[in-house]
């Protein structure tokens, strides 16, 4: 199966999830700039989830570049991603409206970790699928940011409840980590040889 029907449904997904979290933005009370202040902590937590799906859908992007087919397994290996980036909305509210607490930092956490897992299966999923040789197994290499990811998002899980705020300022540490540009994949796709006309054929 080609990873067109994939792609598609997943950007919809990403972009719904995007929809309801913004929807759930509260609405200051008052005309004054001094209004937003209330607001501020659910504005934040919501830039910082929004940067966080940019960044899944960036990089599922550039991953399916390199994928030349897809199978049941990686079917459903990207419906378990797509089930943890669904519930960012949810925690992203709970966070914001508590003003970062304890509780709901480490939820948020939990999420992110469990989205970085999932994201992980789905690249190993592919891999497996199109072997060691493929075109994502030489794009993604030894994968340092993925493997650090994790434990960064674990550390940050276990310290919301010994300083929220040094959680909040782990994740948003990860994902600055994940802005600054990685173009393995896309650089890998670019130099993939243009198959023959007898190749091409088959």
């Amino acid at each position: 199966m080609s990873t067109e029907r994939m792609e598609a449904f997943s950007d919809g997904v990403i972009a719904i999830v995007i929809t309801v979290m913004v929807l759930g933005l509260p609405i200051p009370h008052g005309t004054t700039w001094a209004a937003l202040h209330n607001a501020l902590p659910a504005l934040l937590t919501y830039v910082l989830s929004f940067v966080y799906l940019g960044i899944y859908w960036n990089n599922h992007h550039h991953m399916l570049q390199a994928t030349d087919r897809v199978n049941g397994l990686i079917l459903w290996a990207n419906l378990h991603l797509l089930f943890w980036l669904s519930l960012i909305p949810f925690t992203t509210a709970w966070m914001g409206e508590n003003h970062f607490a304890a509780v709901p930092a480490a939820a948020y956490g939990i999420v992110l970790l469990a989205a970085s897992l999932a994201y992980y299966t789905l690249q190993r999923a592919i891999i497996r699928d199109q072997g060691g040789e493929s075109l994502l197994a030489a794009a993604v290499g030894r994968d340092l940011k993925g493997n650090v990811s994790p434990l960064l998002y674990a550390s940050g899980i276990g310290l919301s409840f010994l300083s929220n705020w040094i959680a909040v300022a782990i994740y948003a540490g990860v994902a600055l980590m994940w802005l600054v540009p990685d173009r393995r994949v896309e650089r890998t796709v670019t130099d993939r040889p243009t198959p023959g006309p007898s190749e091409s054929a088959h």
